[in-house]
């Protein structure tokens, strides 16, 4: 299976009045063992920071055209912690709702989340956002560009 590596960062300006965006890098190795970058952003109307987090990670996902085995690195505690601390799993339980009987927000992009994982075996990883990481830094370059310029480039990644 081909291995991926998603770093993913959304950024949402005037949080939530004012246009949000996402940003992510897809690394593979091809067959000949060659390290290749595929790195989009894309902006949307005005939304909330974590709906961006989720945006970032499912269109990453979304992009790959086979199963691979990926390591999905985000500055997103929210978006981590749903599957480390497995919340989703108590979310689905629940009909969607949180241990306090609240609906969970953003379920539209949850359910799409998930099917864009479906096919592959997904690793989630955190790291400390805004603190020099490269990979993070230029995530988060990416989608503040795309909120801030609401443009648009997407690649199709044939990964391996």
């Amino acid at each position: 299976m081909t291995k991926v590596t998603i770093y993913s960062d959304g950024a949402a300006r005037g949080n939530p009045d004012g246009p949000g965006g996402y940003g992510s890098i897809i690394q593979f190795r091809d067959a000949k063992g060659e390290l290749h970058e595929k790195e989009f952003s894309e902006g949307f109307n005005p939304t909330s920071n974590n709906r961006m987090e989720l945006l970032g990670a499912i269109v990453a996902l979304e992009h790959l055209n086979r199963p691979c085995e990926v390591d999905l690195y985000s500055d997103s505690s929210y978006l981590i912690n749903a599957f480390l601390k497995s919340w989703i799993v108590s979310w689905q339980a629940n009909g969607w709702k949180t241990a306090g009987r609240q609906r969970v927000k953003n379920q539209d992009l949850w359910k799409r989340l998930l099917a864009a994982m479906e096919p592959h075996t997904v690793h989630f990883h955190w790291v400390k956002g805004h603190n020099g990481q490269p990979e993070n830094e230029r995530c988060d370059t990416l989608a503040t560009t795309a909120a801030d310029a609401q443009k648009t480039r997407k690649p199709n990644v044939d990964a391996g």
